[in-house]
């Protein structure tokens, strides 16, 4: 899991529009800085995060951006979308249009989305080798009982992909809510798994995606940035 990366050279020689020759002379005259300090040289791997300076001017500073957005029901988990407000149409960060979404949310679920524009984070938090937990709470048409903690931590089966889910941890919270813990991310995985006991699911909301969880104080619909803990909270799976 790390991020795409290109020599110096390369990158100063496309942006100037000079040869690999020029650069290194710009090199032995110590004109080029790389995240504040001299060059090492022109086979440096630099990434889009690196800072980038040329005879002190700023040649590139791209900034890595971290969001946690409390996604309404009815609103896509999408970039565009030709039917429906897409996640992306939520933001209001002059930056949104970079960023990709980390975990996709069905249109009729509500909760927690987290979106960036760093391919390494997200990779963590995707990467099935991860195991990340998320964390649902969910309203079912009929009554729950104990039969229904046992069937997830065993595992249901999904006939059409020949496959039974992973130990999911299910807590019944009253009648009919309940609260579900899981590491995999199956297609619809938790409605087929209730679907399994014959009970729909009437309303499903994400409330956390591994040690971050979705800000109570954030209203539907709203958005911010994550916190340096939480982005390092991801960023140890690095």
């Amino acid at each position: 899991m790390t991020l795409a990366t290109q020599r110096l050279d390369n990158f100063i020689a496309k942006y100037c529009k000079i040869s690999k020759g020029d650069v290194r002379l710009m090199l032995a005259q110590k004109r080029v800085k790389v995240d504040g300090e001299l060059a090492l040289g022109v086979d440096q791997r630099i990434n889009k995060f690196t800072s980038i300076e040329l005879d002190n001017k700023t040649i590139q500073d791209n900034q890595a951006h971290y969001v946690m957005l409390h996604k309404p029901v009815g609103v896509v988990c999408a970039t565009k979308d030709d039917k429906h407000k897409t996640v992306i149409d939520l933001l209001p960060f002059d930056f949104k249009h970079e960023l990709h979404i980390v975990g996709r949310l069905d249109l009729n679920t509500s909760g927690l989305v987290l979106l960036t524009n760093d391919s390494r984070w997200s990779e963590a938090i995707t990467q099935p080798v991860q195991k990340i937990e998320k964390t649902y709470q969910v309203t079912l048409q009929n009554p729950l009982n104990e039969s229904y903690v046992e069937g997830f931590w065993r595992g249901i089966y999904f006939s059409y992909e020949d496959i039974t889910t992973l130990p999911a941890k299910l807590s019944i919270t009253s009648e009919n809510t309940a609260e579900v813990k899981l590491v995999e991310g199956k297609y619809h995985q938790i409605k087929r798994m209730f679907g399994h006991f014959r009970n729909p699911v009437m309303a499903l909301h994400r409330s956390q995606v591994g040690d971050i969880t979705l800000d109570a104080n954030l209203s539907v619909g709203d958005s911010r940035i994550l916190s340096q803990q939480e982005i390092n909270s991801v960023e140890k799976l690095i």
